[in-house]
């Protein structure tokens, strides 16, 4: 089997994969029943599917600024994602009909409210 032919096969699973984990993150997303659930589906089998996906094509497509391309997208995904979820808990949690008695752990019952 050549390098080629080994990279091709490679990508398939990789495209495959990825496309499998963003499926599971909708359907968690349907399914989950509050916003603080469902961020959880939205940051991490989203973006685990989405880097699947950028390996897959890089695989595939093996030019360089094809590649460098598909860095540059995995690298804007995994620094924005995290400061997006990290926001929209906190906006959610400043909700005042968020039950705060599902919380296993509540880190944000000690800190007063920056916002007044």
């Amino acid at each position: 089997m050549r390098v080629g032919e080994f990279a091709d096969g490679a990508a398939v699973g990789c495209l495959l994969a990825g496309c499998a984990l963003a499926f599971v993150a909708g359907v968690g997303l349907l399914r989950f029943p509050d916003t603080l659930s469902r961020m959880h589906t939205v940051a991490k089998p989203q973006v685990l599917g989405l880097l699947l996906v950028t390996l897959g094509l890089g695989l595939r497509l093996r030019s360089g600024i094809d590649v460098g391309m598909l860095v540059m997208v995995a690298f804007f995904q995994l620094t924005t994602v995290p400061v997006a979820t990290h926001l929209v808990g906190h906006a959610v949690y400043r909700l005042p009909h968020l039950p705060t008695g599902d919380l296993v752990v509540d880190e944000l019952a000690d800190h007063p409210d920056p916002a007044g």
